[in-house]
């Protein structure tokens, strides 16, 4: 523990984290560890009595034990709520969420018999755009999500736990509002950002420019038309459209530009504090999601080391960083941006420098920059390939040409949009700077889903385990030692992780397809048949027209989790009883 102590008592805080979550312990044995963790905190005040290894396993301990107590208490816990399926109810929304084909989402604050719950709320998509500043009153249909009876699709209730949201609201009736008078602090800031968003959609830029403006700079990717979201996803762009750390960075960078011009040099310190001030103004205003508040966070931490004259480390921010965000809330563990980001950061200072001494000498600007650029991003990215697959199952190798041509541009675009919101934040329209701006995003946007259009170097579907997310993990961890010297010891090292993983993941490929079995999916209100044979496998369907999202949602999953290639799908006639395949007759009852 004496080179990183902080991030490895991280770690095991994090175990513990994850060993409640997985064997979710009593009261009782919460109360023995509480207590064994006050023992322990005491014990150190009488090191005498300790050696040191000794001292450094029972604060190993510490914090294990400090993480299982603390996810246990802040495990949200499902209110004790009599609800009916139709129910009349009085509610306010607390936040807007991604709108489906059909319905526009809100979560919501529900009351029904005088009892709060929280809730996801669906309204027709034709609908009034709800707001803050009002409660509604309507007929609603309330049930409690599901989760799905096979582990290869996605938890959508266990998801909304986490948010500690038990139930979903239907509305299709009309809604009836009043004024509030009881605004707090946050809300009145949300719906100041809600009529931002709204000059934005006044203003005369194009829609496509409209919706990219509000996801970049306002995090609200919620209108977001299906296609472009699509082209982001399969360029590798997902991570420029969403507020991430490169957008805190630029606009702290912005601030601390123009202040540092205006002040002088003695003011450094007072430069950065404001500066600091600022980004966490502004993720307060934008509605304090969790990637900008880790990315306040990540900042806030490297330059206290800064203003404290201490050499800043990366390994120690990035330690306390997570650390202080888990205090608060340890779901944030289990949220995928978080793991992404944090490995992204880590894949920075494992890989950065070794690819970097790799390439061209940088004896200019323009070289640093464009070299600089191709090690940050191939670090990254290389850091969150195995949770990435793990996740997603999907990868296309043009992301990796795609970040090259796009993210040194991406301080441009970001300083552009942030220029832009703030003048419709005052209300100040300048109709040639709508111009513009609406004339560089379209072809940022034809650019990106030119790139995406490379369908051959996009692959999806692709299995992948937590044991051969394991084994990739060592492979990138055995890579940089390949990377700084080339010498047979440090390529077997890399090779040997590499063709372990390849083993591991032919062996559970062959032992997929040596099973047979037939499985029944719910979907809406209809069913999903699927017959599966070795490698082979066949989907019936009882509407086509539902087809797209059950590919989505159910055939996709299912190919990516039996690692099978072959895929069939067709109708099944109404009434069916049985359905024949490979010469079998199997029975649907």
């Amino acid at each position: 523990m004496n080179r990183q102590p902080l991030l490895i008592l991280v770690c095991c805080f994090i175990l513990g984290i994850l060993f409640q979550d997985y064997f979710s312990l009593e009261q009782n044995f919460i109360f023995t560890i509480a207590i064994g963790c006050i023992l322990i905190t005491i014990s150190t005040f009488f090191k005498s009595f300790f050696i040191s290894k000794i001292n450094s396993i029972l604060i190993a301990f510490l914090f294990f034990g400090m993480g299982i107590c603390l996810h246990y208490f802040n495990l949200p816990q499902e209110p004790r709520v009599s609800v009916n399926p139709n129910e009349t109810v009085i509610f306010k929304i607390s936040k807007k969420l991604n709108s489906t084909e059909k319905n526009k989402k809100y979560e919501a604050v529900v009351e029904v018999r005088k009892q709060k719950i929280n809730s996801v709320l669906l309204i027709p998509k034709d609908s009034k755009e709800l707001d803050f500043e009002h409660y509604y009153k309507a007929k609603a249909f309330v049930n409690k999500p599901q989760s799905p009876k096979y582990h290869f699709q996605f938890d959508y209730a266990k998801y909304l736990h986490r948010k500690n949201i038990f139930y979903q609201c239907y509305i299709n009736d009309e809604i009836t509002s009043a004024v509030r008078n009881d605004l707090s602090f946050s809300e009145g800031i949300r719906q100041k950002r809600l009529e931002v968003l709204q000059q934005i959609n006044n203003s005369e830029m194009s829609s496509k420019s409209q919706e990219f403006l509000k996801g970049i700079i306002l995090a609200d990717r919620t209108e977001i038309d299906a296609e472009t979201l699509q082209d982001f996803n399969k360029s590798g762009l997902v991570h420029f459209l969403a507020i991430s750390g490169t957008h805190i960075v630029v606009i702290f960078g912005i601030l601390y530009f123009v202040l540092m011009k205006i002040l002088p040099l003695r003011f450094r310190k007072s430069v950065i504090i404001l500066s600091l001030i600022f980004i966490w103004i502004f993720a307060l205003f934008i509605g304090f999601g969790s990637s900008v508040v880790r990315s306040c966070i990540m900042l806030s931490v490297y330059f206290i080391y800064v203003l404290l004259q201490r050499k800043p480390d990366l390994l120690h921010s990035m330690a306390l960083s997570a650390f202080i965000i888990l205090i608060i809330d340890t779901q944030q563990l289990f949220d995928v941006g978080f793991q992404l980001s944090f490995l992204a950061v880590l894949g920075i200072f494992w890989l950065n420098q070794p690819i970097l001494k790799r390439l061209p000498k940088q004896d200019n600007y323009i070289k640093k920059i464009i070299f600089n650029t191709i090690s940050i991003s191939v670090s990254a990215q290389l850091a969150t390939l195995p949770l990435v697959l793990f996740y997603f199952h999907q990868f296309s190798f043009i992301s990796i040409f795609a970040n090259f041509f796009i993210v040194p541009f991406s301080e441009v675009i970001i300083i552009f949009s942030f220029l832009m919101t703030g003048l419709m934040a005052v209300r100040i329209d300048f109709g040639i700077l709508n111009t513009v701006y609406n004339f560089v995003i379209e072809i940022l946007l034809k650019v990106i889903h030119w790139f995406a259009d490379f369908d051959s170097l996009f692959f999806d579907n692709i299995p992948m385990n937590w044991f051969e997310v394991a084994l990739l993990f060592l492979a990138v961890y055995f890579l940089k030692f390949a990377i700084i010297k080339y010498n047979f010891k440090t390529i077997s090292q890399f090779c040997l992780a590499v063709i372990l993983f390849f083993i591991l993941r032919i062996s559970f490929s062959i032992y997929e397809n040596n099973h047979e079995e037939i499985l029944v999916h719910q979907y809406k209100k209809g069913k999903v048949f699927s017959a599966k044979k070795g490698n082979d496998v066949c989907f019936w369907i009882e509407n086509l027209d539902d087809q797209k999202k059950i590919q989505q949602y159910i055939i996709n999953p299912y190919v990516s989790s039996r690692r099978v290639e072959n895929i069939s799908v067709k109708k099944l006639p109404p009434s069916s009883e049985k359905i024949v395949y490979n010469n079998k007759i199997y029975n649907l009852k």
